[in-house]
């Protein structure tokens, strides 16, 4: 089953120097119908002004992955984790038992874009940690680049989770990733237009897959994919 969230419909957050859309109720923005997808929590995609974006602020039993799109991220934690990081590279935090973060955009002239991705951890109480790991665009040509796992395969970032986070930009291709029984799959497309196991999706628009025994996907664009367990 594909059940389709359109961009249009996802939560809207506009302070003039963060433009922001919220695929899960976040904040200020709250729907019962989109709380979460197994364990996956927040899917925020955030423009943030030059020069602006959040102070130190505290986190806790969550794993936090960050996929720079567009511009510089700067980022400061407690755990001595910092630096800027650019399209490409990706941020795990595993914020465990607490951890202060700030992000800002590094640029006094361009915006920043990203997207920003909440795991609910298998455990809580662990010790919180950083890492970081660069992406090349062809790494993820016409293919799924792994980002995010449970085991850290194919040099991607590791969760406390059973879950795997992928990354593509599809050229006018096609590609298919497996589903296990059991599994369920979240697909977020970032820009361009594809088709998912026979729906078509557009920049922003994501879809929602349960008991599908593959997915699909075919067209142009760049996206994320979700492999999930059912419960979190």
């Amino acid at each position: 089953m594909v059940t389709l969230r359109p961009s249009l419909e996802r939560g809207i957050v506009d302070r003039g120097w963060l433009k922001a859309h919220h695929s899960f109720s976040f904040a200020n923005y709250q729907d019962p119908k989109h709380v979460h997808f197994g364990p996956l929590l927040v899917i925020n995609e955030d423009h943030f002004a030059p020069g602006r974006g959040f102070g130190m602020h505290p986190h806790e039993d969550m794993e936090i992955v960050t996929y720079v799109v567009a511009g510089g991220l700067k980022h400061e934690d407690s755990t001595g984790g910092g630096g800027t990081l650019y399209p490409g590279d990706v941020q795990r935090m595993s914020a465990g038992t607490g951890v202060n973060h700030s992000e800002f955009n590094g640029s006094d002239s361009q915006w920043l874009h990203l997207l920003q991705l909440w795991i609910i951890p298998k455990s809580k109480g662990i010790t919180p940690r950083y890492g970081e790991a660069h992406f090349t665009d062809a790494q993820k040509q016409n293919r799924l680049q792994a980002i995010a796992s449970r085991d850290g395969r194919d040099g991607s970032l590791e969760i406390h989770q059973d879950a795997e986070i992928y990354a593509s930009i599809l050229d006018n291709a096609q590609l298919s990733h497996p589903l296990e029984a059991g599994r369920i799959a979240y697909f977020q497309l970032i820009s361009g237009s594809v088709t998912v196991n026979g729906e078509t999706l557009t920049a922003g628009d994501a879809a929602k897959l349960r008991d599908e025994a593959s997915i699909e996907v075919s067209g142009t664009g760049h996206f994320l994919l979700f492999d999930l367990p059912a419960q979190g």
